[in-house]
């Protein structure tokens, strides 16, 4: 996990070659004017989920964590709360390969508050409670697609997370811990 203020944004770009466009896109883009939704930029590489939605408050905020997608968590202009846990720790997720996000009932381990201009990563080895704020939350998700950053990958249940599967089995793959340090 990364947090820090969107001035300081040039830092981190090393760690994802799609980070450089998503951080400009945040800095270049009227995003008072965006509209609620998914907005392109590369595709599914990267694209921009746009929120305006209440929030639910720390008490509410569920875990959640991807496979697929790196989340930067990005406050425009109000405070969200963002509660993190590392994944393996969150006992067993069930996936949703479709909509790639699993959820937990564990609890955080930890709170950030994300400021207007601030900006959390979340690596899909970072479980994240979003929406923690209070009151009405403006924020941009850069979703950035894993595909073309090659991690190690290990098996889910050695993780504690399992797909959520219908008739076959489905494999299962998470990525295991980085070994560069995280910045919290």
């Amino acid at each position: 996990m990364v947090l820090d203020h969107v001035q300081n944004a040039d830092r981190y770009v090393a760690l994802h070659p799609k980070f450089a466009e998503a951080f400009r896109f945040l800095t270049e883009t009227h995003l008072t004017d965006l509209t609620p939704g998914r907005h392109e930029v590369d595709g599914d590489r990267l694209y921009a989920m746009v929120i305006r939605a209440p929030g639910t408050g720390c008490e509410e905020a569920r875990l959640e964590a991807h496979r697929r997608y790196i989340d930067i968590q990005y406050s425009v202009d109000t405070t969200d709360v963002i509660g993190w846990r590392h994944a393996p720790t969150c006992g067993l997720m069930s996936i949703d390969e479709e909509k790639d996000v699993g959820f937990s009932d564990a609890e955080p381990n930890a709170w950030v508050a994300v400021a207007p201009r601030m900006f959390a990563v979340f690596f899909p080895e970072d479980a994240h409670a979003p929406m923690g704020g209070e009151g009405e939350l403006h924020k941009v998700v850069m979703k950035v697609a894993v595909e073309s950053w090659r991690p190690s990958w290990i098996p889910y249940p050695a993780m504690g997370m399992a797909a959520a599967s219908t008739a076959s089995p489905t494999p299962m793959i998470a990525m295991a811990t980085r070994t560069s340090a995280s910045v919290m």
